[in-house]
């Protein structure tokens, strides 16, 4: 339940966001929100004095890694992400999000040395059919270039975050909040710079301060450690099937709160894809039994 619970504020990250992008620039929200949520887990995490204990005996590779990681998943992807969906819908961004399991598998193959079998083919097949139905036959032209660029900028960096984040955590030797904690540190510190380059210093209103708040200390402080607790206890198979659920939520509150609505060919694009990405999951879990999940990737 408590997993669940998680699916549904990362999912609802999504309707907030762009609720929050009508009034302040996607750069500056998007490091308000992580520079605000980095700040209390550092508190958090470094509190334990196992935790500091192990930071201070890594050495100049684990950092990094780390800082790579931050990098890529908190400064261009998240930054990319909050860009994309100033102008794209949040389904068909979320769908094109959705394609990161897809992505990650063909970048393995060189990376991580991970061949992908022949069920995952056929699933990643049907997926690419899922994705063609969403966009026939000219939804995509409808959207705007500079949105769709972002969005596969967004989708390439979270594939590469993914990566990384699998190779930083497949050795098991350092607790994942320590990992969440001093990537998103970084990466938020640099996402804050550009955005202040970027787009200068923003007046923040009392509604906008509401939208970040929320962001930085349920949705991401806290789901991260409820997400982390859940994982303590569930299998890795167990939390990727509940990680399966975003994209439906995202669906319906997208549908309730911003007036998104798929056609008959988009739903079964939609239906496709989505059961795709979690035949893909299972499999690889299947195939490698307790890989850590990285959970980095929603909203």
């Amino acid at each position: 339940m408590l997993a669940l619970l998680v699916t549904v504020l990362w999912a609802s990250s999504w309707v907030i966001i762009k609720f929050g992008l009508e009034e302040m620039p996607p750069l500056t929200f998007a490091a308000l929100r992580y520079g605000i949520a980095s700040g209390l887990l550092l508190a958090f995490t470094f509190s334990r004095q196992q935790n500091r204990t192990h930071v201070m005996q890594r050495g100049r590779v684990w950092w990094a890694r780390l800082i790579a990681y931050g990098l890529i998943f908190i400064t261009a992807t998240q930054g990319a992400q909050f860009l994309a969906l100033s102008y794209l819908p949040a389904i068909a961004f979320s769908l094109m999000l959705n394609l990161t399991p897809i992505v990650v598998v063909f970048v393995s193959i060189p990376i991580l040395r991970e061949i992908p079998s022949r069920e995952e083919g056929l699933f990643i097949l049907v997926g690419l059919v899922g994705v063609f139905l969403y966009f026939f036959p000219l939804e995509m032209l409808a959207l705007p270039i500079l949105g769709l660029l972002v969005g596969i900028g967004a989708l390439t960096s979270n594939s590469f975050s993914a990566i990384i984040g699998r190779a930083v955590n497949r050795d098991g030797d350092t607790p994942y909040l320590v990992v969440t904690t001093v990537s998103m540190a970084f990466g938020s510190s640099v996402l804050l710079l550009i955005a202040l380059l970027v787009e200068g210093v923003t007046a923040v209103s009392t509604l906008s301060l509401v939208y970040i708040l929320w962001l930085s200390v349920v949705n991401t402080a806290i789901a991260f450690t409820l997400w982390n607790k859940a994982m303590g206890t569930l299998r890795a198979v167990d939390m990727t099937l509940i990680n399966s659920t975003m994209m439906p939520q995202i669906v319906v509150l997208s549908l309730v709160f911003l007036g998104e609505f798929p056609t008959a060919t988009q739903w079964t694009g939609l239906l496709l894809l989505g059961a795709s990405v979690m035949a893909v999951q299972l499999i690889q879990i299947y195939r490698k039994e307790k890989r850590p999940v990285n959970s980095l990737g929603k909203a």
